[in-house]
């Protein structure tokens, strides 16, 4: 039965175009999310990802009050979010916990004032946004994120070290040349735009575990980021298309159904990681 399923999902793939766009994207972010994911955690600024993820609501806001495209309004708010927490950051002026802290809120409270105040607004119209949807993928998301996916390819393959210099040492990085604030800058936009361009796959609650969960669930088996990365790729792509799947046939979001697989397969790992660490230490001890 599980088998005739699956068969139906891909002949559906290729019979809608919306479901196939929804295919796409997911590998195309798990692609983004699983580079710029480990960047994140390399450089334990997960909270900030979730501070520009929520400001990116208060564009999202404005844009639908306006009539404007909401990505397009997520955008502007999710960047200069980024860029600001980053000078901040880097001026010393305001704790980088209270900069996130204050821009989550700010951002959220402007999301949620300018939606309310759409004439006809409804609890459902953000939905799609804040949970995700397999059928709101365009193909102009296609493309913003194909464009972004090479930009972090060709980015991983030739500045690698002095960002994950930047990343674990910046006074190290710093002596040896390393240009740390403008890389933090490019690299702070950078995962704005990997944010905003995700969100109608995984939605604004959800989109923080498409950037850790993979990279997390990498760095059990291996320790090397330059194995991290690609692994936390095929993962999150992997749970992505079988996320997309399961969300299809149980006519659920799509994000929540991409968590509970990323869930599945973090467990699955550490208990197998764990029962062959138990399994290793039982044999020198009858050895």
């Amino acid at each position: 039965m599980i088998l005739s399923m699956e068969m139906d999902f891909i002949a559906d793939i290729l019979r809608y175009n919306y479901l196939s766009n929804a295919v796409i994207a997911c590998v195309l972010s798990g692609i983004t999310c699983g580079i710029i994911g480990t960047y994140i955690v390399a450089r334990r600024m997960v909270f900030l990802c979730g501070g520009i993820t929520h400001a990116s609501f208060g564009g999202l806001g404005i844009a639908f009050y306006a009539g404007l495209n909401p990505i397009l309004g997520a955008t502007v708010f999710a960047v200069l979010s980024a860029l600001g927490i980053e000078w901040s950051n880097s001026r010393s002026k305001i704790r980088p916990d209270s900069a996130i802290g204050m821009v989550w809120g700010i951002g959220m409270a402007i999301g949620a004032l300018f939606i309310s105040l759409r004439p006809g607004y409804t609890s459902g119209d953000m939905a799609n946004f804040l949970f995700g949807s397999i059928i709101t993928v365009t193909q102009s998301d296609i493309i913003a994120l194909a464009i972004l996916s090479v930009v972090l390819i060709l980015g991983a393959i030739l500045w690698h070290r002095p960002i994950m210099f930047a990343a674990f040492d910046r006074n190290f990085a710093e002596a040896s040349g390393v240009p740390v604030k403008i890389t933090n800058y490019i690299m702070a936009v950078i995962t704005a735009m990997t944010i905003v361009l995700s969100i109608r796959t995984m939605g604004i609650v959800l989109l923080i575990s498409l950037l850790t969960m993979p990279v997390v669930t990498a760095n059990i088996l291996f320790k090397d980021y330059r194995k991290i990365a690609p692994t936390a790729i095929v993962i999150g792509t992997i749970a992505g298309i079988a996320g997309i799947a399961l969300s299809y046939h149980a006519e659920v979001p799509s994000g929540p159904a991409i968590i509970f697989i990323l869930t599945l397969a973090f467990l699955t790992i550490k208990l197998l990681s764990l029962w062959v660490k138990h399994t290793k230490q039982r044999e020198r001890t009858t050895a």
